[in-house]
């Protein structure tokens, strides 16, 4: 397994970063214990989850991933060797069920940090997160920024200086951002660096074949100022394993209980760029999954990529995919794809 530095901490992270939202949801605790041992058995060393989830986020579920990984750590007895991040909830409509209303507040983020680690039942979480930002910004697939100048919404500086608090106090260890922008970055990191506040060390954002628009602008941001992207949804929703081509709906499959949710990555041209990359890896005698998580492991601005499974055969074989190495002509054919079918489900 390789692993990479995680920022400019002394962390190393696995390269694969196991990713939790299924569990509560499409996956039973039992489930989860069996994929959190074999991949913590496989090398992986880092764990993802949020307060949200499982994902689609509901009232009933809200919290019950972290109340598994909690139950699993204790059984387990060890923690240290591990990596854990966490999230807190930004704001949003639908959840008024979240502290009133959740926002990105010094009040709110202290208690929605208590509840993480209660649920997680550890002292501290290694990389807590910002779930995505507390004002009007293209997150979620949003394109064309319409700028809101009467909008309310938390200072960074707030939210920035509660969690420096937070590492003082030895609950968090390190931060982090989700669904950011270039400016959201580079302003949390001029704040730190003005302040002496913790440097964001990580940005989980989307990034796989059929959305690279990472690359525009926050790439470079990542690279040169060492905060590298954790990338989610590799697979698109698991679309770039095939398995929706031909209006498949598998049964249990995430677009054929939830399609409201989940159909980002089933748009007319994500699906012609799923059919032309899934040719090219069979073409290729390449499992289509496989060789989609591998081109995100060749990134340089990535540090980890949050792989998600139902079955422990697709965990498997996304663990697997760190030790596929794909050769110049399909990383050539890869780019091919891409000028055809650019971003077709950012």
């Amino acid at each position: 397994m390789e692993y990479r530095r995680l920022g400019r901490t002394d962390i190393n992270v696995s390269v694969i970063c196991l990713g939790t939202m299924t569990w509560g949801q499409q996956n039973t605790q039992e489930e989860a214990f069996e994929q959190l041992d074999y991949a913590t058995g496989n090398e992986i060393n880092f764990i993802d989850t949020a307060e949200m989830y499982p994902v689609p986020a509901m009232e009933e579920t809200f919290t019950r991933t972290e109340t598994i990984i909690g139950n699993w750590l204790e059984k387990r007895g060890r923690r240290d060797d591990l990596v854990i991040a966490s999230k807190i909830v930004g704001p949003a409509e639908r959840f008024p069920y979240v502290r009133g209303g959740p926002r990105l507040t010094r009040a709110q983020i202290n208690e929605a940090i208590d509840g993480s680690l209660t649920r997680l039942k550890t002292d501290y979480v290694d990389i807590y997160q910002l779930h995505w930002p507390d004002r009007n910004s293209n997150f979620f697939g949003k394109l064309g920024y319409v700028h809101d100048a009467n909008e309310e919404f938390t200072p960074i500086e707030e939210s920035l200086e509660a969690l420096h608090d937070l590492v003082q106090a030895g609950k968090i260890r390190y931060i982090g951002l989700s669904n950011e922008t270039p400016w959201g970055l580079m302003k949390f990191l001029e704040l730190a660096e003005k302040k002496g506040w913790p440097r964001v060390v990580s940005v989980q954002n989307p990034y796989g074949l059929l959305n690279r628009t990472y690359e525009v602008g926050l790439a470079e941001c990542s690279i040169r100022e060492d905060a590298g992207l954790l990338a989610y949804s590799p697979l698109g929703g698991g679309a770039l394993s095939g398995k929706y081509l031909g209006g498949a709906r598998p049964e249990g499959a995430r677009s054929s209980i939830w399609p409201q949710y989940f159909g980002r990555y089933l748009t007319e041209n994500g699906i012609k760029a799923t059919e032309a990359y899934v040719k090219l890896a069979k073409d290729n005698g390449l499992d289509p999954a496989q060789m989609a998580l591998a081109y995100v492991n060749t990134r340089p601005f990535l540090t980890a990529n949050i792989i998600g499974a139902t079955s422990m055969e697709q965990l498997k074989s996304n663990i697997g995919s760190a030790y596929l190495e794909l050769s110049d002509d399909v990383l050539a054919e890869i780019e091919k794809i891409q000028t055809t079918w650019p971003n077709p489900c950012p």
